[in-house]
């Protein structure tokens, strides 16, 4: 999955970008067959905004967004809106239970 992270009136630190990935890549376990993701942080008076939307080889788009008077409490809240959207998808990979040898 490609990921892409970009910022609109503000410059985000290497940190904060490092974590948006790690936290895309953990979200695309939950993802049918995910192409690309992207992370757009924005800053408009004050309030600090995230947008992701995710996309998948075939569907509409998954797109959640959160504001918060920082950056890294907005990434937090808008994958959690993702990933409550990933996991209501009917499309998303099966989870297996593990084998029982005995």
């Amino acid at each position: 999955m490609r990921i892409i992270v970009s910022a609109r009136h503000s410059e985000i630190p290497d940190e904060l970008r490092e974590r948006a990935e790690q936290q895309l890549a953990k979200l695309e376990k939950l993802a049918h067959r995910p192409m690309t993701a992207e992370v757009v942080f924005d800053a408009d008076h004050g309030s600090r905004i995230v947008e992701l939307r995710l996309t998948n080889a075939r569907g509409k788009p998954k797109i959640a967004s959160a504001e918060a008077p920082d950056f890294s409490t907005a990434l937090d809240r808008a994958v959690a809106k993702l990933k409550t959207q990933l996991s209501r998808d009917p499309r998303r990979p099966a989870r297996r239970a593990p084998a029982d040898n005995g």
